[in-house]
Protein backbone atom coordinates (compact mmCIF):
# COMPACT_ATOMS: atom_id res chain seq x y z
CA UNK A 1 0.00 0.00 0.00
CA UNK A 2 1.06 3.35 -1.00
CA UNK A 3 1.94 6.21 1.76
CA UNK A 4 -0.75 8.82 1.42
CA UNK A 5 2.01 11.45 0.51
CA UNK A 6 3.14 9.36 -2.79
CA UNK A 7 -0.69 8.36 -4.24
CA UNK A 8 -1.72 10.44 -7.19
CA UNK A 9 -4.93 10.52 -8.78
CA UNK A 10 -8.87 10.16 -7.73
CA UNK A 11 -11.58 7.47 -7.70
CA UNK A 12 -15.56 8.49 -8.83
CA UNK A 13 -17.33 5.99 -7.57
CA UNK A 14 -21.16 6.73 -8.72
CA UNK A 15 -23.47 8.37 -10.98
CA UNK A 16 -23.67 8.82 -14.96
CA UNK A 17 -26.87 10.28 -16.29
CA UNK A 18 -27.68 12.18 -19.34
CA UNK A 19 -29.04 15.58 -19.22
CA UNK A 20 -32.15 17.01 -20.76
CA UNK A 21 -32.18 20.45 -19.92
CA UNK A 22 -34.83 22.38 -20.50
CA UNK A 23 -34.68 26.53 -20.47
CA UNK A 24 -38.21 28.08 -19.31
CA UNK A 25 -39.06 31.47 -18.42
CA UNK A 26 -40.29 30.16 -15.26
CA UNK A 27 -41.36 27.12 -13.41
CA UNK A 28 -44.93 25.94 -14.27
CA UNK A 29 -47.12 25.72 -11.54
CA UNK A 30 -49.27 22.15 -10.73
CA UNK A 31 -50.90 20.95 -13.87
CA UNK A 32 -49.63 23.80 -16.09
CA UNK A 33 -48.29 23.49 -19.60
CA UNK A 34 -45.61 25.94 -20.04
CA UNK A 35 -43.67 26.73 -23.30
CA UNK A 36 -40.05 26.25 -22.73
CA UNK A 37 -37.09 28.30 -25.07
CA UNK A 38 -35.00 25.37 -25.79
CA UNK A 39 -33.58 22.26 -24.96
CA UNK A 40 -30.01 21.16 -24.20
CA UNK A 41 -28.71 17.56 -24.29
CA UNK A 42 -26.05 17.18 -22.15
CA UNK A 43 -23.84 14.38 -20.04
CA UNK A 44 -24.18 14.39 -16.84
CA UNK A 45 -24.78 12.54 -13.45
CA UNK A 46 -23.73 14.04 -9.96
CA UNK A 47 -20.84 11.13 -10.29
CA UNK A 48 -19.75 11.70 -14.33
CA UNK A 49 -19.61 15.29 -13.62
CA UNK A 50 -17.61 15.07 -10.24
CA UNK A 51 -15.28 13.30 -12.27
CA UNK A 52 -15.26 15.72 -15.44
CA UNK A 53 -14.56 18.30 -13.48
CA UNK A 54 -11.86 16.78 -11.51
CA UNK A 55 -9.97 15.89 -14.46
CA UNK A 56 -10.52 19.73 -15.90
CA UNK A 57 -8.33 20.90 -13.16
CA UNK A 58 -5.50 18.31 -14.52
CA UNK A 59 -6.41 15.22 -11.91
CA UNK A 60 -6.01 11.68 -12.70
CA UNK A 61 -9.35 10.54 -12.51
CA UNK A 62 -10.99 6.62 -12.84
CA UNK A 63 -14.81 6.66 -13.10
CA UNK A 64 -16.59 3.79 -11.74
CA UNK A 65 -20.48 3.59 -12.22
CA UNK A 66 -23.01 1.56 -14.28
CA UNK A 67 -24.76 2.73 -18.07
CA UNK A 68 -27.96 0.66 -19.48
CA UNK A 69 -26.99 -0.49 -23.21
CA UNK A 70 -28.71 2.48 -25.16
CA UNK A 71 -27.51 4.93 -27.44
CA UNK A 72 -27.30 7.50 -24.17
CA UNK A 73 -24.47 5.13 -22.71
CA UNK A 74 -22.21 5.35 -26.11
CA UNK A 75 -22.55 9.20 -25.70
CA UNK A 76 -21.52 9.60 -21.91
CA UNK A 77 -18.50 6.89 -22.56
CA UNK A 78 -17.54 9.52 -25.42
CA UNK A 79 -17.88 12.46 -23.27
CA UNK A 80 -15.28 10.62 -20.37
CA UNK A 81 -13.17 9.61 -23.57
CA UNK A 82 -13.41 13.73 -24.35
CA UNK A 83 -12.11 14.81 -20.98
CA UNK A 84 -9.77 12.02 -20.27
CA UNK A 85 -11.79 10.20 -17.85
CA UNK A 86 -10.36 6.73 -17.26
CA UNK A 87 -14.28 4.73 -17.78
CA UNK A 88 -13.10 1.18 -17.90
CA UNK A 89 -14.78 0.76 -14.37
CA UNK A 90 -18.24 1.81 -15.41
CA UNK A 91 -20.05 -1.16 -16.74
CA UNK A 92 -23.15 -2.13 -18.92
CA UNK A 93 -26.53 -3.34 -17.16
CA UNK A 94 -28.80 -5.52 -20.23
CA UNK A 95 -32.33 -4.21 -20.39
CA UNK A 96 -31.51 -1.29 -18.15
CA UNK A 97 -32.36 2.37 -19.54
CA UNK A 98 -29.44 4.61 -18.63
CA UNK A 99 -29.92 7.27 -16.11
CA UNK A 100 -31.67 10.39 -17.26
CA UNK A 101 -31.94 13.80 -15.21
CA UNK A 102 -34.72 16.26 -16.52
CA UNK A 103 -33.67 19.74 -15.23
CA UNK A 104 -35.86 22.48 -16.46
CA UNK A 105 -33.77 25.97 -15.65
CA UNK A 106 -35.54 29.29 -15.23
CA UNK A 107 -34.25 33.35 -16.30
CA UNK A 108 -33.18 33.31 -12.96
CA UNK A 109 -30.53 30.40 -13.35
CA UNK A 110 -32.39 28.43 -10.76
CA UNK A 111 -33.39 24.96 -11.46
CA UNK A 112 -35.66 22.20 -10.67
CA UNK A 113 -34.33 18.41 -11.50
CA UNK A 114 -36.35 15.10 -11.71
CA UNK A 115 -33.81 12.03 -11.68
CA UNK A 116 -34.47 8.59 -13.69
CA UNK A 117 -31.92 6.38 -12.19
CA UNK A 118 -31.83 3.41 -14.65
CA UNK A 119 -28.40 1.18 -14.70
CA UNK A 120 -27.40 3.51 -11.50
CA UNK A 121 -29.65 1.69 -9.59
CA UNK A 122 -27.89 -1.55 -10.45
CA UNK A 123 -24.61 -0.65 -8.88
CA UNK A 124 -24.07 -3.32 -6.26
CA UNK A 125 -21.59 -4.35 -3.66
CA UNK A 126 -19.54 -6.21 -5.65
CA UNK A 127 -19.09 -3.09 -7.96
CA UNK A 128 -17.59 -1.47 -4.88
CA UNK A 129 -15.08 -4.79 -3.99
CA UNK A 130 -13.56 -4.19 -7.66
CA UNK A 131 -12.78 -0.23 -6.26
CA UNK A 132 -9.38 -1.47 -3.97
CA UNK A 133 -7.07 -1.80 -6.74
CA UNK A 134 -7.63 1.63 -7.91
CA UNK A 135 -7.68 3.22 -4.61
CA UNK A 136 -4.62 1.64 -2.90
CA UNK A 137 -2.80 3.92 -5.63
CA UNK A 138 -5.02 6.88 -5.12
CA UNK A 139 -5.18 10.11 -3.21
CA UNK A 140 -8.93 10.29 -3.13
CA UNK A 141 -12.66 8.60 -3.12
CA UNK A 142 -15.11 10.63 -4.15
CA UNK A 143 -18.70 9.52 -3.18
CA UNK A 144 -22.54 10.72 -3.46
CA UNK A 145 -26.04 9.24 -2.93
CA UNK A 146 -27.18 8.55 -7.01
CA UNK A 147 -25.99 4.81 -6.04
CA UNK A 148 -28.04 2.66 -3.99
CA UNK A 149 -26.74 3.23 -0.33
CA UNK A 150 -25.04 -0.07 0.46
CA UNK A 151 -22.97 0.24 -2.32
CA UNK A 152 -21.75 3.81 -1.31
CA UNK A 153 -20.76 2.39 2.35
CA UNK A 154 -19.08 -0.53 0.94
CA UNK A 155 -17.08 1.82 -0.92
CA UNK A 156 -16.20 3.75 1.71
CA UNK A 157 -15.20 1.20 3.94
CA UNK A 158 -12.92 -0.31 1.49
CA UNK A 159 -10.89 3.14 0.97
CA UNK A 160 -10.35 3.41 4.23
CA UNK A 161 -8.93 -0.13 4.40
CA UNK A 162 -6.73 1.29 1.47
CA UNK A 163 -5.90 4.16 3.40
CA UNK A 164 -7.36 6.25 0.69
CA UNK A 165 -8.84 9.40 1.60
CA UNK A 166 -12.88 9.67 1.66
CA UNK A 167 -15.16 12.63 0.51
CA UNK A 168 -18.91 12.16 0.50
CA UNK A 169 -21.25 14.82 -1.11
CA UNK A 170 -24.52 13.34 0.84
CA UNK A 171 -26.34 14.26 -2.44
CA UNK A 172 -29.83 13.89 -3.17
CA UNK A 173 -30.03 14.47 0.65
CA UNK A 174 -30.70 11.25 3.06
CA UNK A 175 -30.22 10.61 6.18
CA UNK A 176 -26.89 8.58 7.05
CA UNK A 177 -25.96 5.14 8.43
CA UNK A 178 -23.10 5.00 11.42
CA UNK A 179 -21.15 2.58 9.39
CA UNK A 180 -20.86 5.46 6.67
CA UNK A 181 -20.41 8.33 9.02
CA UNK A 182 -17.31 6.58 10.69
CA UNK A 183 -15.59 6.53 6.74
CA UNK A 184 -15.82 9.93 5.75
CA UNK A 185 -12.93 12.21 6.36
CA UNK A 186 -14.16 15.22 4.36
CA UNK A 187 -18.12 15.79 4.11
CA UNK A 188 -19.31 18.36 1.52
CA UNK A 189 -23.01 19.72 1.75
CA UNK A 190 -25.02 22.71 0.78
CA UNK A 191 -27.83 24.02 2.93
CA UNK A 192 -30.33 21.85 2.89
CA UNK A 193 -28.13 18.95 2.86
CA UNK A 194 -26.83 20.32 5.88
CA UNK A 195 -29.88 20.91 7.52
CA UNK A 196 -31.47 17.79 7.40
CA UNK A 197 -28.16 16.17 8.42
CA UNK A 198 -27.81 18.13 11.48
CA UNK A 199 -31.54 18.73 12.59
CA UNK A 200 -30.85 21.94 12.27
CA UNK A 201 -34.59 23.30 10.98
CA UNK A 202 -32.58 25.96 8.50
CA UNK A 203 -29.15 26.45 7.52
CA UNK A 204 -27.79 29.75 7.02
CA UNK A 205 -25.00 31.76 6.84
CA UNK A 206 -25.49 32.56 10.08
CA UNK A 207 -25.25 29.02 11.38
CA UNK A 208 -23.67 27.18 9.00
CA UNK A 209 -19.90 26.70 11.22
CA UNK A 210 -22.79 25.64 14.30
CA UNK A 211 -24.12 22.68 11.26
CA UNK A 212 -20.78 22.22 10.35
CA UNK A 213 -19.14 21.76 13.77
CA UNK A 214 -22.16 19.23 14.35
CA UNK A 215 -21.64 17.10 11.71
CA UNK A 216 -18.16 16.92 12.43
CA UNK A 217 -19.35 15.51 15.27
CA UNK A 218 -20.47 12.45 13.57
CA UNK A 219 -16.99 11.49 12.41
CA UNK A 220 -16.06 13.96 9.33
CA UNK A 221 -12.72 15.42 10.02
CA UNK A 222 -13.54 18.43 7.67
CA UNK A 223 -16.70 19.49 6.92
CA UNK A 224 -17.72 22.19 3.65
CA UNK A 225 -21.36 23.96 3.65
CA UNK A 226 -21.39 25.14 0.39
CA UNK A 227 -23.57 28.34 0.04
CA UNK A 228 -23.84 29.78 -3.15
CA UNK A 229 -23.50 33.24 -3.45
CA UNK A 230 -22.99 33.24 0.28
CA UNK A 231 -19.53 31.56 -0.10
CA UNK A 232 -18.37 28.54 1.73
CA UNK A 233 -17.68 27.56 5.43
CA UNK A 234 -14.93 24.66 6.75
CA UNK A 235 -15.20 23.23 9.64
CA UNK A 236 -11.84 21.58 11.22
CA UNK A 237 -10.48 20.65 13.98
CA UNK A 238 -8.62 24.10 13.98
CA UNK A 239 -11.51 26.08 14.10
CA UNK A 240 -14.27 27.22 11.59
CA UNK A 241 -13.43 29.71 8.55
CA UNK A 242 -15.57 31.42 5.94
CA UNK A 243 -14.37 31.51 2.42
CA UNK A 244 -16.28 34.36 -0.23
CA UNK A 245 -18.02 33.50 -3.17
CA UNK A 246 -17.12 35.57 -6.34
CA UNK A 247 -19.84 38.03 -7.31
CA UNK A 248 -20.78 36.67 -10.77
CA UNK A 249 -24.45 36.81 -12.42
CA UNK A 250 -25.88 33.04 -12.30
CA UNK A 251 -27.48 31.83 -15.88
CA UNK A 252 -27.24 28.69 -14.92
CA UNK A 253 -26.59 26.65 -11.51
CA UNK A 254 -26.95 23.20 -12.07
CA UNK A 255 -23.27 21.69 -11.68
CA UNK A 256 -21.97 24.36 -9.73
CA UNK A 257 -21.69 22.14 -6.85
CA UNK A 258 -20.54 19.06 -8.56
CA UNK A 259 -17.66 21.68 -10.25
CA UNK A 260 -17.00 22.81 -6.74
CA UNK A 261 -16.00 19.20 -5.29
CA UNK A 262 -14.44 18.04 -8.03
CA UNK A 263 -11.89 21.49 -8.23
CA UNK A 264 -11.08 21.02 -4.81
CA UNK A 265 -10.48 17.58 -5.02
CA UNK A 266 -8.31 17.70 -7.80
CA UNK A 267 -6.32 19.93 -5.79
CA UNK A 268 -6.18 18.21 -2.82
CA UNK A 269 -4.98 15.04 -4.82
CA UNK A 270 -1.89 17.00 -5.83
CA UNK A 271 -1.47 18.08 -2.20
CA UNK A 272 -2.51 21.40 -1.98
CA UNK A 273 -3.63 22.87 1.39
CA UNK A 274 -7.46 23.05 2.38
CA UNK A 275 -7.69 26.60 1.87
CA UNK A 276 -6.17 26.67 -1.47
CA UNK A 277 -7.93 24.19 -2.51
CA UNK A 278 -11.55 26.09 -1.45
CA UNK A 279 -10.37 29.24 -3.15
CA UNK A 280 -10.14 27.77 -6.25
CA UNK A 281 -12.92 25.88 -5.73
CA UNK A 282 -14.77 28.44 -5.45
CA UNK A 283 -13.38 30.44 -8.57
CA UNK A 284 -14.25 27.22 -10.64
CA UNK A 285 -17.95 26.95 -9.51
CA UNK A 286 -18.27 30.76 -9.75
CA UNK A 287 -17.31 30.55 -13.89
CA UNK A 288 -19.43 27.38 -13.61
CA UNK A 289 -22.63 28.83 -12.93
CA UNK A 290 -22.20 31.83 -15.96
CA UNK A 291 -22.43 29.10 -18.83
CA UNK A 292 -25.30 26.70 -19.39
CA UNK A 293 -25.49 22.80 -19.07
CA UNK A 294 -23.59 20.40 -16.59
CA UNK A 295 -20.31 19.15 -17.91
CA UNK A 296 -20.22 21.54 -21.04
CA UNK A 297 -20.26 24.20 -18.35
CA UNK A 298 -17.42 23.48 -16.47
CA UNK A 299 -14.24 25.84 -16.81
CA UNK A 300 -10.73 24.13 -16.94
CA UNK A 301 -7.39 24.76 -15.11
CA UNK A 302 -6.45 27.62 -17.31
CA UNK A 303 -10.08 29.34 -17.49
CA UNK A 304 -9.99 29.07 -13.80
CA UNK A 305 -5.91 30.44 -13.34
CA UNK A 306 -6.50 33.31 -15.64
CA UNK A 307 -9.98 34.72 -14.51
CA UNK A 308 -9.89 38.05 -13.36
CA UNK A 309 -11.73 37.55 -10.41
CA UNK A 310 -11.00 39.56 -7.11
CA UNK A 311 -8.98 37.42 -4.24
CA UNK A 312 -11.15 37.20 -1.67
CA UNK A 313 -9.91 38.29 1.82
Amino acid sequence: MKPQAMRQGVVVFGSLNMDLVARVPRMPRPGETLTGESLLVNPGGKGANQAVACALQGARVQMVGRVGDDDFADQLRAALDSRRVDHTGVGSTPGQSTGVAMIMVDSSGQNCITVIPGANASVTVADADLLRTHLERSAMLLLQLEVPLDSVVRAAAVARQAGCTVLLNPAPAQLLPPELWRSIDILVVNESEASLLSGMPLVTRSNAGEAANLLRRSGPGDVLVTLGEQGVVWSSGAGTQHFVAQPVVAVDTTAAGDTFIGAFAALRAEGRGMAEAIRHAIRAAAICVTRVGAQASMPSRADVLRETFPNPP
